[in-house]
């Protein structure tokens, strides 16, 4: 079975998700953002970062939430939601995952770190218009690649729709402006899933 080590509203909730979406048995280990949790020396061991998500399966340790999620995709193709290597929609799954962890997150994850993740003397509350402007050309550049479909790549949901979704999600909690009508359709469209509800349900028990 799978172990699944996280902490309600972060980036393992994209895991969390996916296994839901999956339909996959998992344990989900809650760890306190403290000394006896993410900084403990056994999860240490784990993952040397001291972040989330991590996974271990069959001694297997994997972290990083944009590989868990293309790995337990590609072990689980039956459940259709990741294309097959080597063919052009692989190639705009891998784009768009890409897109999200490194242009749409991180900007977020900037304003995230100058508010309330660093320590204060670590702070730069001067950066924070920038990120906010370049969050701003992410969201353009989502929107117009999105257009009218349903989900990035389609009429079909994808794994990498968990990870663009859940940044939009963040989005909102971080009360930035999402100005287009299309995401902010597919943001509705992805909180109603029945999978999201359960993890969030299972990360909250």
């Amino acid at each position: 079975m799978i172990k699944l080590y996280g902490l309600p509203r972060s980036r393992s909730t994209r895991i969390t998700w996916l296994l839901e979406e999956l339909g996959l048995d998992y344990e989900y280990i809650a760890l306190s953002p403290d000394q006896k949790g993410l900084k403990s020396p056994e999860y240490l061991a784990i993952n040397p970062g001291g972040k989330v998500p991590s996974i271990v399966e069959n001694g297997v340790i994997l972290t990083e939430s944009g590989a868990i999620t293309t790995y337990l995709a590609d072990k689980h193709t039956d459940c259709g939601l990741i294309p097959s290597p080597g063919t052009t929609q692989r190639a705009h799954y891998d784009r768009w995952s890409y897109f999200a962890l490194c242009e749409l997150e991180q900007p977020l994850w900037t304003i995230g770190k100058h508010t309330f993740v660093l320590p204060e003397e670590k702070r730069v509350p001067a950066v924070i218009p920038t990120a906010q402007w370049e969050f701003q050309h992410a969201l353009t550049l989502f929107s117009e690649g999105l257009g009218d479909k349903p989900y990035i790549l389609g009429d079909d949901f994808q794994a990498v729709d968990i990870l663009l979704g859940h940044t939009l999600f963040w989005a909102i909690t971080f009360k930035q402006d999402i100005p287009q009508e299309n995401l902010k359709a597919y943001a509705q469209r992805l909180q109603g899933r029945e999978a999201l509800q359960r993890a969030k349900a299972r990360e909250e028990a």
